[in-house]
């Protein structure tokens, strides 16, 4: 099967300004529902979130979810009901297993707005004890590379501990890889050729991912701009700007090559699905 590349332009997805938050929904939700965008595999929620100083989501529940944020700019305070209380900043990747309940607020820390990106993911089974996980990455981690900066518990490359080296652990098939490109550099990234649990895909098993270019030059509710990258594999191609998303379908162990053909660096992340 041929590389299949679907565009999600940044302009299509769900946008809400509350004057306090104002937020794109790469897939459905709240009050944005659109039956062709719920979700890709395990990955249900995309939200990147600008939130205004000294405001943010107050207190509030979660069940049978694994959630992690990941910061861009700003300051982010995280409070919760297992009695974590931190301050996030540029570079951290914060990741809560909701497992059977947990509760917590999440608030602009200090004077400036946080911009992050929300994404849930779906357990691969309910019932799970809530457990809470930091890790950080600089930009130089980043630079021209991809950085593995979430991952299944069951990867090799994990560290169940609170804070550590290596990407954050989520209890899903999905893993975020994150990477600052250079104009005029490329990347690739190959489907992986085993499944979470280390077992050997068939050959002509398919892979899912999606690509999603961060909003780094300021919110942008209309047509994309900003950095530009173009993504290619097998024939298909596709530009993205900042705010724009892509689906991505391949066969495992075939290459998805992410070039940089605008005049200054994109913040780019790859989500690889099961």
């Amino acid at each position: 099967m041929a590389m299949k590349i679907i565009p999600r332009k940044s302009t299509e997805r769900g946008n809400a300004d509350h004057s306090w938050l104002r937020s794109f929904h790469t897939f459905s939700f709240a009050s944005y529902q659109d039956d062709k965008h719920e979700q890709l595999g395990a990955l249900r929620v995309i939200n990147e979130d600008r939130v205004e100083p000294r405001t943010g989501f107050g207190t509030h529940g979660h069940r049978e979810f694994e959630i992690f944020s990941y910061v861009v700019s700003g300051e982010l305070e995280h409070r919760d009901s297992m009695g974590n209380m931190e301050v996030l900043k540029r570079g951290d990747v914060q990741l809560t297993s909701a497992g059977t309940g947990i509760r917590h607020s999440e608030k602009a820390h200090g004077p400036t707005q946080v911009h992050f990106l929300q994404i849930w993911t779906q357990p691969w089974k309910n019932g799970l004890a809530p457990k809470y996980f930091t890790r950080h990455f600089t930009d130089e981690e980043k630079k021209d590379k991809w950085a593995h900066v979430v991952a299944p518990t069951t990867s090799p490359s994990v560290i169940l501990e609170r804070e550590g080296a290596g990407p954050a652990p989520v209890q899903s098939p999905v893993s975020l890889y994150a990477t600052l490109i250079s104009p005029s550099t490329s990347l690739a990234h190959t489907f992986p050729s085993t499944s979470a649990a280390g077992e050997a895909a068939a050959a002509s098993a398919q892979r899912k991912a999606y690509m999603h270019v961060v909003q780094t030059s300021g919110y942008n509710p209309k047509a994309a701009n900003g950095a530009s990258v173009k993504i290619s594999g097998e024939g298909a191609e596709l530009v993205l700007r900042e705010g724009d998303g892509a689906y991505i379908y391949g066969e495992v162990g075939r290459n998805l090559l992410v070039e940089n053909v605008g005049d200054r660096v994109a913040e780019v992340l790859l989500f690889d699905v099961e």
